[in-house]
């Protein structure tokens, strides 16, 4: 078994659309013109966007930001990423997803990979957009501290 978690894309026109929106993969395998496969090793996070549709409009959005985890660590299960990861966010309805892109937007917007913002910024902005209510914004200061926190975690 491999310490890889890895997320099957699928794009099927007007039909499906599973992509990644952040996220540095450690590998990617291309299965054939409307899949691929990307590897992401533990500790990575990514976000995973999924929207499908039928021929009467969109029957699904949803975002889902993880945390790649090792062997043996506890994981969520999510559709389509092998064995699940560290659920930081996880929200449904093009409302909510909209918002979360806006949000990732305004990060990188700072300069910053979303996919090295403070992980608990995610868990703030899944609670706050889950019951309706704003996120604080995520900023150079918090990200300075959330740096300062990792390294001396180390």
């Amino acid at each position: 078994m491999s310490d890889l978690t890895t997320i099957e894309l699928l794009w099927l026109e007007k039909r499906i659309e599973n992509r990644i929106r952040f996220g540095k993969p450690a590998s990617e395998k291309i299965v054939d013109h409307h899949r691929r496969i990307l590897s992401f090793l533990p500790g990575s996070i990514f976000a995973f966007v999924r929207w499908t549709s039928n021929d009467f409009g969109t029957i699904l959005s949803r975002i889902d930001i993880l945390r790649a985890v090792a062997p043996g660590q506890r994981y969520s299960t999510v559709p389509w990423v092998s064995p699940g990861g560290e659920s930081l966010l996880r929200l449904a309805g093009w409302p909510k997803v909209e918002r979360v892109l806006q949000l990732i937007d305004a990060v990188e917007s700072l300069g910053i990979d979303p996919a090295d913002a403070a992980p608990d910024y995610w868990h703030h902005a899944h609670n706050r957009l889950s019951v309706n209510e704003k996120p604080r914004a995520y900023t150079r200061a918090r990200h300075q501290a959330w740096l300062h926190r990792r390294r001396m975690a180390l």
